[in-house]
């Protein structure tokens, strides 16, 4: 079952009862309105996942709806239109619209469209979850709160030992030399002076490294810096 809420607005009885029925059966709440203003309170009130939106509403039509909802809502908005509405269809695309169907349209079509665009959204919202939150074995860094775990456990680090870690982190695999990390962490060159830095990725390994004679995470390349081993 989907559980996602959909919102359908047509004026069209027969089509409301052939849409839900079908998006019923794929597990979706579906929520009906015939006109555009009962269509805003709707989306105001239960924030569906995605709306349905008829083009030629009586009073103010499929257009005015999606310029209105796009004013305070992201919602994926698909339109149901007839051939002759093209130039309307231009618009709403130019307006907010994400995509349309032409009228008559078979019914397993439409909810094809409709899956695909939701499935995109959780993507989109999964994508951006994990880039707030990095994640390797026995370490979780989070960008929101700017804290680290370390096997499950808060590791007290400070603001630059953060950051420093950050850098490494979001580059596995990559050398990062001394005056790259001082500069991206500091802000300015080192000018030569990079025992500040030596300082601090010492703290960051105590804080973070079972052992950190021999660390798993923060990686010295000899001469050069150091790298971040994400295994």
């Amino acid at each position: 079952m989907s559980g996602e809420t959909i919102l359908l607005v047509d004026d069209e009885a027969e089509i409301i009862e052939l849409i839900s029925l079908y998006l019923k059966k794929e597990g979706y709440e579906v929520l009906c309105s015939s006109n555009g203003a009962e269509a805003l309170e709707m989306v105001a009130e239960h924030r569906p996942d995605l709306v349905i939106l008829d083009i030629s509403l009586p009073g103010m039509d499929g257009i005015e709806v999606c310029r209105q909802l796009r004013k305070s809502y992201s919602t994926p908005i698909l339109f149901l239109s007839c051939k002759s509405e093209d130039m309307d269809i231009i618009l709403g695309f130019s307006i907010g619209g994400d995509d349309y169907i032409t009228k008559p349209f078979s019914p397993g079509q439409l909810v094809a469209r409709v899956k695909a665009h939701l499935r995109r959204i959780q993507l989109l919202e999964q994508h951006k979850e994990e880039s707030q939150h990095l994640h390797f074995p026995g370490l979780e860094v989070d960008l929101i709160s700017r804290s680290v775990k370390v096997d499950g456990q808060l590791a007290p680090l400070s603001s630059k030992e953060f950051d420093l870690l950050l850098h490494l982190a979001k580059a596995p695999g990559k050398v990062l030399s001394l005056e790259q990390l001082y500069k991206m962490t500091w802000g300015v060159d080192s000018n030569g002076d990079t025992r500040t830095l030596l300082v601090h990725i010492s703290n960051l390994r105590k804080k973070i490294e079972t052992n950190p004679a021999e660390p798993r995470y923060v990686h010295t390349v000899r001469g050069i810096g150091y790298k971040f081993n994400a295994n």
